[in-house]
């Protein structure tokens, strides 16, 4: 039987990543392939490298790579750390980001709380009092529990350190949370483009500063891929060290132009709005597995007592042409999530915990 394309005006998914993608970049990822070593890929490259460093609110360098976010944690990894990193692990992907470190043969150390609670600044401190890291990385919006981390508070004692190298992921918080990598003094910082930013995955933004250039430089085994030297060398002739996915560069030059349409700050609000309806929405029906006061703008994971079969939710939801998460490894079953982000407005949100009270209440 064959496959039934979607019709994208009849669904809308509530999943933290893929999220919905607007037609006019759909449109505009349709764009005919162009050749990536001309002039017209030059001008490309070089009118997103400004529009990319407004969005992460820096001045620092900023690199286009066609991989997962998970390459630029190699990256970080594979460049920044020279001698030993701490990693500030609080649900699966900070946990993945520590052990894909040490897959890279690097002495790496997990500072681990228990998942649904927020690192903290003076365990940070505690920890680099040591004098054993020269690298630090941490994520801002841990997708797989819903917690937002104190970044701002987390910077402020790094500045006590100034030769640790602070790498950032922000995958589910760039363009959905407050991004402020040369306020808070990030070295590393990166997200994948299928969340926040609204665009179909496969492609990353990040930025480097000079201090994570220049530890790179002295740090042997960068391999080449990921070589922060090798993309500075080839953005030095407006190009990329290998072929990119043009495509999502052609959208992503179309969508931080409506990114700066709607305003920044009026993206955060929206999704601070969302994340405040279904945490409270969440918090009246089921409870929030995130702590209270460190919870994500982007998604929200819900306490499931076992009164939701999510299977059956999500057949119910499909009816209507809406889809949630399940939780996410060991909260598979105790937890469900709701994306409420990228493209998502208020009124969407409130349909679909609607018609979750009405399954529930059947």
């Amino acid at each position: 039987m064959p496959v039934q394309p979607l019709k994208f005006a009849d669904h809308w998914m509530f999943i933290p990543g893929p999220v919905n993608v607007d037609r006019a970049v759909r449109e505009a990822m349709a764009h005919p392939p162009i050749n990536h070593r001309g002039a017209e890929f030059k001008q490309l490259f070089e009118a997103l490298r400004p529009k990319t460093q407004w969005l992460f609110r820096t001045s620092n360098p900023v690199y286009f790579s066609t991989s997962s976010a998970v390459g630029i944690m190699e990256a970080a990894a594979r460049n920044c750390i020279a001698r030993r990193s701490l990693h500030l692990v609080n649900g699966a992907f900070s946990g993945s980001w520590f052990e894909i470190s040490r897959a890279c043969g690097k002495e790496a150390d997990a500072q681990a709380v228990d998942w649904g609670c927020a690192n903290r600044p003076e365990q940070l401190r505690e920890m680099l009092m040591s004098g054993l890291y020269d690298t630090v990385c941490m994520v801002q919006s841990e997708t797989s529990t819903s917690v937002q981390n104190p970044i701002a508070e987390m910077a402020e004692v790094l500045r006590e350190f100034p030769d640790v190298v602070f790498c950032l992921d922000t995958v589910s918080a760039l363009a959905a949370s407050p991004v402020e990598v040369d306020r808070w003094g990030v070295d590393v910082c990166f997200a994948s483009v299928q969340k926040g930013i609204a665009l179909p995955p496969g492609f990353t933004v990040f930025s480097v500063s000079e201090k994570a250039m220049q530890r790179a430089r002295g740090v042997a085994g960068r391999g080449f891929y990921f070589d922060f030297l090798v993309f500075e060398e080839f953005a030095q002739r407006s190009n990329t060290p290998t072929t990119p996915s043009v495509s999502h560069m052609f959208a992503l030059n179309t969508q931080l132009d409506r990114i700066r349409a709607e305003g920044l700050e009026n993206r955060w609000a929206r999704h601070r709005r969302l994340a405040e309806m279904s945490q409270q929405w969440a918090d009246e029906r089921y409870g929030c597995y995130a702590e209270a006061g460190y919870r994500s703008d982007a998604v929200t994971a819900v306490i499931n007592k076992g009164t939701l079969d999510i299977g059956k939710l999500n057949a119910h939801l499909a009816e209507s042409g809406m889809v949630v998460a399940g939780g996410y490894g060991p909260l598979k079953d105790s937890t469900f999530r709701i994306g409420h982000v990228g493209e998502t407005r208020p009124e969407q949100l409130q349909t679909l915990l609607d018609e979750i009270d009405r399954f529930a209440d059947a």
